[in-house]
């Protein structure tokens, strides 16, 4: 088989299974969520304003998204400027629809900006807000590793 033309499960480039976009939104929520709620936690716990908390938030939603690629790249035996081209062309595009929807939810609950970490309305907003930036983003994965891109370009080096 011709591996250029073929993704990893041995479909050709072009095809991409519901299965294969739900496990690449999977893995990025993973990531944005480590990264978005310790954000939004220590920017709450310090009392810091919105706009703050949510620019720290939302950049280690980006630093812990790719991290996990990035590592997983490593572990595969690509170096390291290989390894973070990877995991920029695998995750920016899936990570920026996450954030911009999760974060879009969590700016347009009414109290959400200004709840506490004590309150049922802050985790409720977030994590709500995940629920539905991973419902719009899966569909956005399929489309890019259909194309053979996003995070069909990790697959490459599984």
């Amino acid at each position: 088989m011709d591996h250029s033309t073929h993704d990893h499960e041995g479909r050709p480039h072009g095809t991409a299974t519901w299965g294969t976009a739900v496990k690449a939104t999977l893995h990025c929520l993973t990531g944005c969520a480590i990264g978005e709620i310790l954000g939004m936690v220590i920017g709450t716990a310090l009392e810091w304003g919105n706009v703050p908390t949510m620019v720290l938030a939302i950049g280690l939603a980006f630093l812990f998204g790719y991290s996990f690629t990035l590592f997983a790249v490593l572990r595969a035996g690509l170096g390291l400027g290989a390894a973070i081209r990877v995991a920029l062309a695998a995750d920016t595009v899936s990570i920026a629809v996450m954030e911009l929807v999760d974060n879009a939810i969590i700016a347009l609950t009414p109290g959400a900006m200004d709840a506490h970490l004590t309150d049922g309305l802050f985790w409720s907003a977030l994590l709500g807000g995940f629920a539905v930036a991973f419902l719009i983003t899966t569909p956005v994965n399929k489309w890019m590793i259909g194309r053979g891109k996003g995070h069909a370009v990790v697959h490459a080096h599984h």
